[in-house]
């Protein structure tokens, strides 16, 4: 049995986000949507799912703001938990050392493509 190459969705263009800036968008996983944040952080992209590792709920405190005031953190609105931009690991609040579900990116002829998170797509499932 062959496995099908896995499909991703063009979330952004490359440069379209300026540094300490996010994006939310949607990925349909084994038939849910799953909703997501691209974060662009040191001119650097990252994407997690927007789900609080605390208590399962969205963290944008502000549709689509995510970072703390000083753009160093990302933030929780519900119980101020700040995680790490670069690796989504909680550095400080309630769920400490827990990590966000990460968002597999790639960068292809100045798109960037999110792919369903690990253990959200199912084997052979397509987007």
């Amino acid at each position: 049995m062959t496995r099908q190459k896995r499909k991703g969705k063009v979330v952004a263009r490359t440069g379209e986000l300026a540094q300490g800036t996010t994006k939310k968008f949607l990925l349909k996983c084994r038939g849910n949507a799953i909703e997501a944040v691209l974060v662009n952080y040191e001119g650097n992209v990252y994407a997690y799912v927007n789900r609080c590792r605390h208590i399962p709920i969205s963290m944008d405190w502000v549709d689509n703001e995510f970072f703390n005031e000083e753009r160093r953190y990302l933030i929780c609105a519900n119980h101020g938990a700040n995680y790490e931009p670069t690796t989504g690991e909680c550095i400080w609040g309630p769920c400490f050392g827990a990590s966000l579900q990460s968002v597999p990116l790639e960068i292809s002829d100045g798109k960037i493509l999110a792919y369903c998170p690990e253990g959200e797509d199912g084997e052979g499932d397509r987007l």
